[in-house]
């Protein structure tokens, strides 16, 4: 297709994100600006039976810019603090990370045609914006990924404040967390980090360098820096990094790759539903053995969507678990996901 109607086509995704991104954002739809590139996107490539491959650097500006959107809440609490909630913070990792592994062996198992990357990282409850970016630095099928991970977001998003009203909430009700404050005088470093720290991930060694570059360099700079100089990025380059996340994996769709999803629907659905449920009656001992309540620890166990859970923490005069617990998991949830292939070699070795 001549570069003509390709830009032609691009005009027409771009129009039609920015409209469904600000109709999404309006309704506080999760994950807006993502899932409105995955349909702006993916609407143009099914209605022309082409993929649209998006420009390498404008996705590794887009991928940099989510290892650091990763990488401020880490940089956010005191170590201190996380450093309390440790212990049980890991038990909830690794609950939720083995739930991930167990049910995407099992989904690759029953479906050859899903590779093991694939199932593993479309099953990790956590870090949603960040999979689809590490799943194409891994091989793995990155609109699967995409597709079962906003799945599972939106499930998560819907039913958290549902349930949640259920629970007593804590007697105090402070502010709760914050997110930090835009600088505009960060943006040009702001910037470098998204297009170039994927050098240094690269000189590293790191795990899919694009993301995990710059979500260091993040984590280095909340450490070092003075709390004013945020790494935070403004809302417009936010807005650029979710789109160019949904465009890449609604580009890449076709009629075959959704009827494939299709057919995993059901299976998705079931271990969305074991995995909340699973969630939920952990959250159980973590209420007895951190000494808070139900409705903190329910958040604070909650398979995925963070923003959600703080913000509702906020709202409901939460303490401090809610936050170190779910940073615990995200972490824990990242390095397995960057790490997987080693991971699964090691878990599987020996096995044909």
């Amino acid at each position: 297709m001549g570069s003509g109607k390709t830009a032609t086509r691009w005009l027409i995704v771009a129009a039609a994100s920015l409209v469904l991104g600000l109709l999404f954002s309006h309704f506080n739809v999760p994950a807006a600006w993502i899932l409105a590139g995955i349909i702006g996107a993916g609407a143009v490539a099914l209605s022309t039976h082409e993929e649209l491959p998006l420009n390498a650097t404008f996705e590794k500006g887009g991928r940099g810019t989510i290892g650091i959107l990763a990488g401020i809440p880490l940089a956010g609490v005191p170590l201190g603090e996380l450093a309390g909630y440790a212990l049980p913070g890991v038990v909830v990792a690794l609950v939720v990370v083995g739930f991930g592994i167990l049910g995407g062996l099992l989904l690759s198992r029953a479906e050859p045609a899903i590779s093991r990357e694939t199932g593993v990282l479309s099953m990790l409850a956590g870090g949603s914006s960040v999979m689809p970016a590490l799943a194409r630095d891994l091989g793995a099928d990155f609109r699967y990924v995409a597709l079962s991970q906003y799945l599972r977001l939106l499930a998560v998003s819907m039913t958290l404040p549902l349930v949640s009203a259920f629970f007593m909430m804590p007697a105090d009700t402070g502010a709760g967390p914050t997110g930090p404050p835009v600088n505009p005088w960060m943006f040009p470093v702001i910037a470098l980090v998204a297009f170039f720290g994927d050098r240094v991930g690269s000189l590293l060694r790191l795990p899919s360098p694009a993301v995990f570059g710059p979500l260091l360099l993040t984590v280095l700079a909340g450490i070092l820096l003075p709390a004013d100089w945020s790494m935070q990025p403004p809302e417009f380059f936010r807005i650029y990094a979710f789109l160019a996340i949904g465009w890449m994996c609604g580009g890449a769709l076709s009629i075959p790759a959704l009827k494939f999803f299709g057919r995993q629907l059901p299976a998705t659905i079931t271990f969305i539903v074991a995995l909340s449920a699973a969630c939920a009656v952990l959250a159980v001992p973590i209420m007895y053995w951190v000494d808070i309540t139900y409705f903190e620890a329910y958040l604070a166990t909650s398979p995925g969507a963070i923003e959600t859970a703080l913000a509702l923490s906020s709202e409901g005069g939460a303490g401090p678990a809610v936050v170190a617990i779910q940073l615990i998991r995200l972490l824990g949830v990242l390095l397995i996901a960057g790490w997987l292939p080693h991971i699964l070699r090691f878990l599987l070795r020996g096995r044909g």
